[in-house]
């Protein structure tokens, strides 16, 4: 079980598992990303692995988390009822110690600020949870952050106030 973005990054894991296990029978899956979905038997009876674990993640009120199973074959065949409870109990076992962490939408916000205030801005970014991805540096600093879209508007109000009024926001679109 772990977190991931979508269908690419759900495959390279997967792809990852069958390297670490290339004696496995079977690497089942299920995916529940950014709307994208995905239940993969990976040559088990259809219906009897990708789907029952995805319908455990479905119950869950799960987002953005890949299930896998890697299964080797032990000599004891369990039929289309015992493949599909083995499978569920799998993942729903996995979620049992699993932490679960709340998802929050990001907005993604750029200003520009005079390289005095730069100090001021990286304090602020930080005191409020902000992830800074780049500081250009040219006539202004150009910072681009992302944020929990609840605590955009209060942030940008902070750097605002800090840099008394004079932060310019780019990418309208995205203005706080």
């Amino acid at each position: 079980m772990e977190p991931v973005q979508g269908r690419d990054e759900a495959q390279a894991i997967v792809a990852q598992l069958r390297t670490e296990h290339p004696g496995a029978a079977h690497v089942c899956w299920a995916l529940l990303a950014g709307g994208e979905s995905a239940a993969v038997d990976d040559g088990e009876p259809g219906g009897t692995a990708g789907r029952p674990m995805l319908e455990v993640l479905r119950h869950q009120q799960l987002e953005g988390v890949l299930a896998t199973v890697v299964r080797y074959f032990g000599r004891v065949k369990l039929g289309a009822d015992g493949l599909v409870c083995a499978y569920t109990d799998a993942v729903a076992q996995a979620l049992l110690g699993a932490e679960k962490v709340p998802r929050e939408e990001r907005a993604t916000l750029r200003c520009a600020v005079r390289y005095a205030q730069e100090g001021t801005v990286r304090r602020e970014l930080a005191a409020y949870g902000a992830e800074l991805v780049a500081a250009d540096h040219s006539q202004l600093v150009t910072f681009t952050l992302t944020i929990a879209r609840s605590r955009a508007a209060e942030l940008a109000a902070r750097i605002d106030n800090a840099s008394q009024g004079s932060a310019a926001w780019l990418d309208p679109q995205v203005n706080p």
